[in-house]
């Protein structure tokens, strides 16, 4: 089999920079029928989140006495791959669901809402390299139209080795055939980073490389958590000048 050759004159393949993310659009408030929601474009991905709550518990016997329960449902539309996927959960699709609630849950105060539920909903429309970052970006942006207190913002972003070098945010073929992909979630405060909700590895990378692979992801989220805010802002801008 051939070696695909990802970096080119050091270049990648489609002229960034290692640093360098790909094009980002994020618009807040998207869906009237929901909460709070969110549109948001990352590279080749275009995914929308929505959330509902809170609300009731159905079925009754999952509420919590004591603080909210959340539930995070991340799922791609059959069109959104080149070979269409069946409808419905598929193991991926249920262990990206498990892992960016738990990126969620402890940022936002589910303490405040006893007895209720936080539902996000999110659907993958087109598919690209790292749909479950995207995804988690949109939903952090959907929660906080949604009202929904949280302690700061959740942005998120993957690195992946490729020829032997670190990249950010890697693009399908660099997710395809890469080394390593790291994707990292972070919980952002007053513009600062303070803790990681989220650490996932598929491949093998050195603890030297973990160490700038995690720099590289902070830089990189920065930049997205701008951009966040920015979405939200212009929502509420945009309210007030109608009012």
């Amino acid at each position: 089999m051939e070696e695909i050759k990802l970096i080119v004159d050091g270049k990648r393949l489609d002229g960034r920079g290692f640093e360098e993310l790909r094009p980002i659009k994020i618009e807040a408030g998207v869906l009237n029928r929901a909460d709070g929601s969110c549109y948001l474009e990352m590279g080749g991905n275009k995914v929308v989140a929505a959330v509902y709550g809170p609300r009731e518990v159905h079925p009754k016997h999952l509420e919590d006495p004591s603080k909210a329960i959340i539930r995070y449902r991340y799922s791609m539309a059959p069109f959104s791959v080149e070979e269409r996927k069946r409808p419905g959960p598929d193991r991926r699709s249920i262990e990206i669901s498990k892992v960016s609630r738990e990126a969620l849950e402890p940022v936002i105060m589910k303490a405040l809402f006893p007895r209720s539920a936080i539902d996000i909903f999110v659907e993958v429309l087109q598919a690209d390299a790292g749909s479950r970052t995207a995804c988690l970006n949109a939903a952090s942006v959907a929660l906080i139209d949604a009202g929904i207190p949280m302690k700061g913002m959740v942005t998120s972003v993957a690195i992946a080795k490729v020829d032997g070098v670190l990249v950010l945010d890697p693009m399908k073929e660099e997710d395809n055939y890469g080394e390593a992909d790291i994707p990292f979630a972070f919980l952002i405060r007053n513009g600062k980073i303070e803790s990681i909700t989220l650490l996932q590895m598929d491949g093998r990378v050195t603890a030297e490389e973990l160490k700038k692979a995690l720099e590289m992801a902070k830089k990189g989220a920065m930049q997205i958590y701008q951009l966040q805010r920015e979405a939200i802002l212009k929502k509420y801008v945009r309210e007030e000048v109608m009012e």
